[in-house]
């Protein structure tokens, strides 16, 4: 089970862009582990959009 998820990643992406305050203050205030994780969400979610903040469960395998 992920530990964040996709609904509360958008609520603070989306708070990013509201300019509620910056990565670090953001991670703070919604209690993520540090301001880098809500960076990688908001770099995310510009490059992909919704699908940027889901989690992937591809089951990839490779060969040799």
């Amino acid at each position: 089970m992920p530990k964040y998820s996709f609904e509360f990643k958008k609520k603070v992406v989306e708070a990013y862009f509201r300019g509620e305050g910056g990565y670090t203050f953001l991670a703070e205030k919604y209690c993520v582990k540090n301001r880098r994780q809500v960076l990688n969400w908001v770099h995310y979610y510009e490059e992909f959009g919704d699908d940027g903040l889901r989690r992937s469960r591809k089951n990839q395998e490779y060969s040799f």
